[in-house]
């Protein structure tokens, strides 16, 4: 419903712009000139683009609360903010760890979350700083509209940037999955924003923090998005690699005083440090978390190319039936399956970053293709797009690195548009007005949109796991320490898990744990013996809670 209603506004403006291109333009003058003051003044631009994206989300929260985790990756990375919040990199294997196996979550050799460092980190200063995880993805959103701002600043006009700045707000700061959940999308966006935006100030004049900014967002997109952020880094390293040989590259001396000193320095520290971290979760610097995992658990490709690996050793029929079940049969290896594939990841990023009403700019983009000015975004988005599409799956944080420069080239396209004229009247100038408010219109729509699956790439809303957040609550409000053993019916959803568990585990006022029968229950319930035990049925409607009776009988 949300796409439609932002397809009508778009063919509304397409109609306005043909008949009355003037209308309102009087209003629009007026704000395209306390905009371009403000634009003017660059730094201040930044910060207002950014406390403008906190703000507005801030105000919601009365309507639109702190979101509840819906998705194992959510949950994988609230493991890790909580692991780090606690002052440790990981957590020691716990001696029933059977029980507490979940999705995308590391039982050996440590006990952490499968996914890189960057996103726990960052909800982990959320969860220091102002006591819930998702405070850092509300910084981390900020962060990334200011950044973005300060990168489109290098490669556009003042005005222009603070638009595009001005775009991301209301794109991604009040109602996206980036803003209202926890699996990122934000940190990736600032690793590439800071790498593009130090790009062209440091090819006319480099200094030392031009190679410290380009260091520090390779790092981060390292630590966030690996495979995604490697092949974002390739077009930029040849990039940099052939301004320095060039004939208009400055003194090789200066040069590798002021950035590539600077800039290994920077990947050393993060190398390090990345290492020392795999090191303390795998074992070995060189073996990542997310290797293990796919050791342990999966068996379906991760890229097109591969074949399904044969089934690993399940001790639960739920993480089989996602492992093998769904995972594997999401993608199948034909022409017909990889089409599929394909269209779903198209589909999944038009309607995350562009909609509608961001398509409209398109129709210039043959100008954009042949604007000097931007080659290079274009061959970043080319090169990024082109390993989007060998991967198994898609969701829109994968292509977060190409956040920039994707609006770098729409506004562009915008300014191109600004001078198309249709029939001889300036209906381009109508459309570039009129874009941003028709983005701004749809906000209510996106706050009264009832939350669920088909409109949640567009908007973020979900229902998430409400009822296991209103079991724990309740938990968590009673005396003593709770242990729930989870029995779930053959047909459960694979994609509504319960069974997660605070970085302490045996710290936690409530312990959730798989029911595995008898002689296994026995020596989990012995382990627990000072806990009240409780037995949870997910899968009744609604869901169960109930004293524990004991294993289910025969």
């Amino acid at each position: 419903m949300l796409v439609t209603i932002e397809f009508a506004f778009a063919v509304a403006a397409l109609v306005i712009s043909h008949l009355w291109p003037t209308l309102g333009a009087k209003w629009f003058l007026a704000v395209e000139q306390r905009f371009g003051r403000l634009a003017r003044r660059r730094a201040l631009s930044v910060v207002a683009v950014g406390l403008l994206a906190l703000a507005a989300r801030a105000a919601l929260l009365p309507v639109v609360p702190v979101p509840v985790p819906t998705f194992h990756d959510e949950f994988s990375y609230l493991l890790a903010a909580d692991t780090f919040a606690s002052g440790r990199l990981t957590n020691p294997t716990h001696p029933m760890w059977i029980h507490f196996e979940s999705i995308h979550i590391l039982q050996q050799p440590t006990y952490m979350s499968m996914y890189p460092p960057a996103q726990g980190l960052v909800l982990a200063a959320g969860q220091v700083l102002g006591g819930y995880p998702w405070v850092g993805s509300w910084l981390s959103v900020g962060i990334m509209c200011a950044a973005i701002t300060w990168m489109l600043q290098q490669w556009l006009p003042p005005g222009w940037a603070l638009l595009g700045g001005f775009l991301t707000v209301v794109r991604f700061s009040v109602f996206s999955l980036w803003m209202n959940g926890y699996w990122g999308g934000a940190v990736p966006a600032i690793g590439g924003a800071l790498v593009l935006g130090a790009m062209p100030p440091m090819m006319r004049r480099p200094r030392v923090h031009h190679g410290l900014l380009i260091g520090l967002g390779l790092v981060i997109l390292a630590n966030s998005r690996l495979f995604e952020g490697l092949v974002f880094s390739l077009p930029v390293a040849w990039a940099l690699l052939t301004w320095l040989l060039g004939r208009k590259a400055p003194p090789l001396r200066a040069t590798a005083v002021r950035v590539v000193l600077p800039l290994l320095v920077v990947l050393a520290s993060g190398a390090a440090a990345t290492g020392y971290y795999f090191w303390r979760v795998t074992g070995s610097p060189f073996r990542l978390p997310y290797q293990v995992d796919i050791e342990t658990y999966k068996s379906a490709a991760v890229f097109i190319w591969q074949s399904p690996r044969p089934p690993r050793v399940y001790h639960h029929k739920e993480l089989r039936d996602f492992y093998v079940g769904w995972e594997v049969n999401l993608y199948q290896r034909s022409v017909q399956g990889l089409l599929r594939v394909t269209f779903k990841k198209v589909f999944r990023f038009w309607i995350f970053f562009l909609g509608p009403a961001l398509t409209l700019p398109l129709i210039m983009l043959r100008r954009v293709f042949r604007d000097w000015r931007t080659r290079f975004l274009l061959v970043i988005c080319g090169v990024s797009f082109a390993g989007l599409a060998l991967e198994t799956w898609f969701e829109p944080h994968y292509a977060a690195p190409l956040t920039g420069a994707l609006f770098a080239l729409l506004v562009q396209a915008m300014r191109h548009l600004r001078l198309w004229r249709w029939s001889g009247r300036p209906s381009g100038l109508f459309l570039v007005r009129a874009i941003p408010v028709f983005c701004i219109a749809i906000l209510p729509f996106c706050a009264l949109a009832r939350p669920r699956t088909s409109d949640h790439w567009r908007c973020g809303l979900r229902t998430g796991n409400v009822a296991r957040a209103h079991v724990e609550a309740q938990l968590e409000a009673l005396p003593g320490r709770h242990l729930v053993l989870v029995r779930y019916r053959p047909d459960h959803d694979v994609h509504r898990e319960w069974v997660y568990n605070r970085a302490d585990i045996d710290g936690a006022k409530a312990v959730w744990a798989r029911e595995m029968g008898s002689g296994k229950d026995e020596e989990l319930l012995q382990y627990f013996r000072d806990c009240h035990v409780w037995l949870m049925e997910p899968d009744e409607t609604p869901p169960k809670l109930s004293p524990y009776p004991g294993p289910p009988r025969p």
